[in-house]
């Protein structure tokens, strides 16, 4: 693909998707990416005055990916003008009207107006709120695309729908690939052949299946419809974020030896103000329990009205609490959408030789930070020690 465009079986395959929510599951070189843009450009330069959107996780991700593979297919084509593409705004607009933008989700204008056409690249590193704004704001289709390394809200969500298809794709149906990313990828199966790791490799990269995680944290826990009535609520645990990170607030039960979950909200961009609101909207009047690293947060809302506690950290807090919540079994609500998701992805570091440590990665523990210190209570009850 360095010197010519090549319409491939992904672009032919994805063609022929149906649905309004397209999701293409894909392995490592399938074309997910060089199959969609070009459907999107060729959408734009049919149809005027339609706005298509492309949302990555990130600046430097679109920037190596999504808008970069954009580019090149614009001018592999011939149908780049220079004067078209803003660059600062990261843009592009047809002579019809229409335009292509990218949008990094963990900026502030992740959610912007309504558009006709979303396409959200490499959705699992995407959280589901910021799909579902971005959802319920397109008016026409909507391109999911991701590497299969777990199960998150695509299938659990999206994919319950009506207006939604799969479509699984492999290198296989990427004519364009170089040979020699070809042979380097089938050379791993000699090794998923007396290695676990690479099985799994294997059957997420090169066979475009659902893998697992190796090391998750949580490897047993449940989805209830609702929490059951014999479940008594023991607390709520608060997580602050804004740009990058969301704000979370867990409601926790206890019924025997089992806790219960149920997400409260998990929104980015929210102040002080917003997650007061927010709380006097659930109706909650209990103590609510949050990072203590965040004084200033905690006494605004105090001052605000919510009835918000410190959760003081104490020595090895995170393995501390975690082995605490391991000691019970664990069910999330149906409707916690990314906190399954956080379940799903938050699994133990490993060194350079792939050893597991006894040390969480510090990703996808928003809300699971929050369980944390809402479970103050029922580990020590009303003592004055220090919360996990």
């Amino acid at each position: 693909m360095d010197n010519k465009f090549i319409y491939t079986s992904a672009i032919r395959k994805i063609r022929k998707m149906k649905a309004r929510k397209k999701i293409i599951q894909g392995g490592s070189s399938a074309g997910k990416t060089f199959g969609i843009i070009p459907i999107l450009i060729d959408k734009a330069i049919k149809e005027p005055f339609i706005d298509i959107t492309i949302i990555g996780c990130s600046v430097p991700h679109l920037k190596g990916g999504a808008m970069k593979d954009f580019l090149k297919i614009m001018k592999i084509t011939k149908r780049f003008i220079r004067d078209n593409w803003n660059d600062t705004n990261r843009k592009y607009t047809f002579s019809n009207g229409s335009t292509i933008e990218f949008v990094n989700a963990d900026g502030d204008k992740a959610i912007g107006p309504r558009r006709n056409i979303l396409y959200v690249n490499e959705a699992n590193l995407i959280d589901y709120n910021t799909y579902n704004q971005l959802a319920i704001r397109t008016s026409g289709d909507i391109y999911i695309d991701f590497n299969p390394v777990n199960k998150f809200w695509a299938h659990s969500e999206v994919l319950e729908e009506a207006d939604s298809e799969l479509l699984i794709l492999t290198y296989k149906d990427n004519e364009g690939l170089p040979e020699t990313v070809k042979n380097e990828l089938l050379s791993k199966r000699e090794k998923a052949k007396t290695s676990e790791f690479w099985k799994n490799w294997c059957k997420v990269y090169l066979d475009g299946q659902i893998g697992m995680l190796e090391g998750v944290v949580f490897d047993s826990w449940k989805i209830v419809d609702k929490i059951p009535p014999t479940a008594t609520l023991v607390g709520h645990g608060l997580d602050f974020g804004f740009t990058n990170d969301p704000s979370v607030l867990i409601a926790i039960f206890k019924s025997d030896n089992e806790l219960y979950f149920d997400e409260i909200f998990y929104n980015k961009g929210l102040l002080n103000s917003h997650i007061h609101n927010k709380i006097q909207s659930a109706g909650i009047t209990t103590n609510i329990y949050a990072d203590s690293a965040d004084p200033k947060s905690i006494a605004e809302l105090q001052l605000l009205g919510s009835n918000i506690q410190p959760a003081q950290k104490g020595p090895d807090s995170i393995m501390f609490g975690l082995s605490k919540m391991l000691e019970y079994k664990l069910n999330i609500t149906r409707s916690s959408v990314n906190l399954k998701a956080e379940f799903t992805a938050y699994c133990w570091k490993k060194d350079k030789e792939g050893n597991t440590l006894n040390q969480p990665i510090d990703d996808y523990n928003h809300g699971i930070d929050a369980i944390r210190y809402g479970l103050k209570d029922i580990i020590y009850g009303s003592r004055n020690y220090f919360a996990f």
